[in-house]
């Protein structure tokens, strides 16, 4: 099972606060493991207010642009997942084309300044699972999978992202039940 370029959809049933009722991109996903970003819960922070404690130079006009809670690892640390403009910043790293995911102060210059990628979201923090314990996890029911879609992950607002990730597999949360089981 590779789950690289697609979606993780929380069950009802998820216990872990770090997951209840989120949709999780994943980046990669191989024998070592898998690394993914939460991708419809927004901070109460914008995009502006990161510029400005990094200390980089924008032209205003950011606040408007969300800065999701990527997951319970490095809260700290700043990612942004984009899509491939064809330039590298100082730390990219290409995953199922066209997504990319940057890590470095100089794509959030280049967003601020607007020259960045064309589609793009910005996260705090990561998920990470360990070898085999994403597999674990699907095979116990924690999460449902559908395949990524660029829409869902870069251009529907995050309060919808879940629903339309859902319905990607004809389902809602209204036809999933607390209890789990297998057949």
């Amino acid at each position: 099972m590779n789950l690289t370029h697609h979606f993780l959809i929380s069950m009802p049933q998820m216990q872990d606060p770090s997951f209840e009722y989120t949709l999780t991109y994943i980046c990669d996903h191989d024998e070592q493991g898998a690394l993914g970003l939460v991708i419809n819960r927004p901070l109460p922070v914008s995009f502006q207010e990161v510029i400005e404690q990094t200390g980089l130079d924008s032209h205003g006009g950011l606040t408007g642009i969300p800065v999701f809670e990527g997951g319970p690892v490095d809260p700290g640390h700043g990612l942004v997942l984009h899509t491939d403009s064809g330039r590298d910043w100082s730390a990219t790293h290409h995953f199922t084309p066209p997504v990319c995911i940057s890590s470095s102060r100089d794509v959030l210059a280049d967003i601020a300044a607007g020259h960045g990628p064309d589609a793009y979201l910005i996260a705090l923090g990561h998920a990470g699972w360990a070898p085999g314990q994403l597999e674990d996890e699907v095979a116990a029911n924690a999460w449902l999978t559908c395949p990524a879609d660029l829409t869902i992950l870069f251009a529907t607002p995050a309060q919808d992202k879940l629903d339309a990730a859902m319905k990607t597999l004809g389902i809602s949360f209204a036809d999933l039940s607390t209890d789990s089981g297998h057949a």
